[in-house]
C-alpha cells in the first residue's frame, strides 16, 4: 500500500505519468512529485513503483531522486563541509543538492573539508531539510525499549574519561568503557554493538562483543599484554601444540585461536605461520 510522501525520507511512489523532464510520481493521497529524467531509471513506464528520496530544491518544492542519501531526517550521521557561506556550511551527503547547517546549529563555526557529527531534521514550521551539530539536544530522553545483550547500530560520538560515548539506533546515547575497547575508535565510527547494562537512572552501557564473549575478550587482553612484554611478538599460532600454548598463556587452544581471530578482526595483530606480532604503535 502506497502512503503519503514523508520528505527527508525514502518512500515508494508510483509513476503517473511521463514527460519529456521526467516522470511525476503519485503517492498513496494523491500528491505528485517530480523525479527529473536524469535520474528515471530506463524502461520506466506508467505504473511502475519506485523507491526515491524525497527533499525540496531551491524552490522549496518537493523533489525526488533515486541518489541514495547518506542520513535520512532523524538520523545522525558523520559528513564532510563542501562550502561555508554567509547562510551556514553545506554539507556532502550524497546528493546533488547539499545538506544546510545554518549557524544557530553549530557549537562552533564549521570550516569547509572538515567532518562533524550532525542530526538530520526537518523544520517544524517550513518543513525544510537540514542539519544540526548540536546533537544533545535531539537525544531522546525516554526510558528505551531495548533489553539487555540486543544487538544494536551505533554511532561514536566522543571520547570520555571513562571511555567512548556513541549514539544507539539514532536515538539515545551509550557508553563503551574504555577498559572494554581493544581496537581504535574514532568520532563518526559506524558499527554494531550491544546493550550490556540498562541503568536505573536511564543511561545505558554497551559493549562491542556479543553475550559470552566476555572470557574470550579476557583471554585476547591477556595475549596482548604478554605481547607487550616480549617486544611485540609471540611464537605461537593455531598450528602450535595445545601443551605450549598453555605453557606460555595458561589458555587452551581452542580459546586462544578465538581470542586471537579476535585480536586479529580488531587490527591489533598480524597472524603470521609461526607466531604473532603486535601491529606497530598498539
Amino acid at each position: 500500500m502506497i502512503t503519503k510522501y514523508i520528505a527527508g525520507q525514502t518512500n515508494q511512489l508510483m509513476i503517473d505519468h511521463l514527460e519529456a523532464h521526467g516522470a511525476y510520481l503519485t503517492d498513496g493521497e494523491g500528491n505528485q512529485i517530480l523525479l527529473p529524467l536524469k535520474w528515471l531509471p530506463e524502461r520506466s513506464k506508467t505504473g511502475d513503483l519506485l523507491e526515491v528520496f524525497v527533499y525540496f530544491d531551491s524552490e522549496d518544492r518537493p523533489i525526488a531522486t533515486t541518489q541514495k542519501p547518506l542520513a535520512q531526517v532523524n538520523e545522525i550521521a558523520f559528513l564532510e563541509v563542501a562550502d561555508v557561506n554567509n547562510t551556514g556550511a553545506f554539507l556532502n551527503w550524497g546528493l546533488d543538492k547539499q545538506l544546510l547547517v545554518p549557524y544557530r546549529e553549530q557549537k562552533a563555526k564549521m570550516m569547509e573539508g572538515k567532518k562533524y557529527l550532525v542530526y538530520v531534521f526537518a523544520d517544524p514550521q517550513s518543513g525544510r531539510i537540514a542539519a544540526s551539530a548540536k546533537i544533545e539536544q535531539f537525544i531522546d530522553k525516554t526510558p528505551p525499549a531495548f533489553t539487555t545483550g540486543q544487538e544494536v547500530d551505533i554511532i561514536l560520538w566522543e571520547k570520555t574519561d571513562l571511555g567512548y560515548k556513541a549514539i544507539i539506533n539514532h536515538t539515545h546515547q551509550g557508553l563503551l568503557y574504555e577498559n572494554e575497547v581493544f581496537e581504535k575508535m574514532s568520532r563518526g565510527l559506524k558499527r554494531k554493538a550491544f546493550i550490556s547494562k540498562l541503568r536505573e537512572d536511564g543511561k545505558i552501557d554497551l559493549r562491542l562483543l556479543p553475550p559470552g564473549y566476555d572470557k574470550i575478550e579476557s583471554m585476547a587482553e591477556k595475549i596482548l599484554n604478554s605481547l607487550k612484554t616480549n617486544q611485540g611478538y609471540l611464537p605461537l599460532s593455531d598450528k602450535s601444540d595445545a601443551e605450549s600454548i598453555y605453557d606460555s598463556l595458561e589458555m587452551s587452544k581452542k580459546n586462544f585461536k578465538k581470542a586471537i581471530g579476535l585480536l586479529f578482526k580488531q587490527q591489533l595483530i598480524f597472524i603470521e605461520e609461526n607466531g604473532i606480532r603486535l601491529v606497530r604503535g598498539r
